[in-house]
């Protein structure tokens, strides 16, 4: 059986894999699943229409699927999916999504969530992102694959974040961030790029040239965005190792709704 502590409170519609583990004093709502393994802690909340997969290790006091901050919301019947092997720290809110938007607030896999992290609604986070202590995404954020936010930095409503950025410390972030680029600050500047990150990563040496090209032509040389773009998307001739990279950084710049920081 689910093994659930005596002073926890479990709605009898809950659908709670048996392995899964529930602290004392928690509450868990008649729309909540859970898969294998997950681990809930002592006073932690789990409401709405909230699904959580499997092996996540959910600390106490964190606030999962309760309603959106956001007055046009009326009680719609919105979503929070959580994906495999996350691990979720204390006082962490998620919230549902809002209708228009898609109503679906997404974390994927193997993210690494500190104490105090907020997503609200309709964020997408997606697989191997680090968010440190007291990391704050409005609503609408996307973070792909990879992403690294320090601590104390707020992420401004509909802002991309693309695969391998890392953030600095304290920062304020209102511009979508390329891949691959290491920003900070506020007003926000781009330091470089993260090749900490990518050699982690086992990118290879090839790769990581590629990378430090892509930054050179649109940081270091004084392009304007469209001349910065049409170069990196001829790098492959010249560097054929580059090739998904350079596809990913060219898709994103060609979808950036709210300018790059620059």
């Amino acid at each position: 059986m689910t093994q659930v502590h005596s002073t926890a409170i479990v709605d009898a519609k809950a659908q709670l894999d048996p392995s899964v583990s529930v602290g004392p004093y928690a509450v868990i709502g008649p729309h909540v699943r859970v898969g294998a393994g997950t681990t809930i802690g002592s006073h932690c909340v789990i409401e709405g229409r909230t699904t959580i997969g499997r092996d996540n290790r959910i600390f106490q006091f964190a606030s999962l699927g309760a309603v959106p901050q956001d007055k046009k919301y009326a009680g719609e019947p919105t979503e929070l999916i959580i994906g495999d092997r996350n691990t979720i720290r204390e006082f962490c809110t998620f919230n549902i999504g809002v209708p228009g938007a898609g109503g679906v607030t997404r974390v994927g896999s193997d993210n690494w969530i500190m104490a105090y992290t907020h997503i609200a609604h309709d964020c997408r986070v997606d697989d191997h992102t680090t968010l440190a202590n007291n990391t704050t995404l409005a609503g609408h954020v996307h973070l792909a694959d990879w992403v690294t936010v320090g601590g104390l930095t707020g992420i401004h409503q509909f802002v991309s974040v693309g695969a391998h950025a890392m953030i600095g410390f304290a920062s304020a972030v209102a511009q979508d961030v390329p891949p691959f680029m290491l920003v900070d600050g506020n007003p926000l500047q781009v330091r470089g790029f993260n090749v900490v990150g990518l050699r982690r990563r086992n990118f290879s040496e090839a790769r990581i040239a590629a990378v430090k090209q892509m930054h050179r032509l649109l940081y270091r040389q004084g392009r304007t965005l469209d001349d910065a773009r049409n170069a990196i998307a001829a790098l492959p001739a010249e560097l054929p190792e580059s090739v998904s990279d350079v596809a990913l950084m060219s898709t994103f710049l060609a979808g950036a709704t709210r300018g790059i920081v620059r």
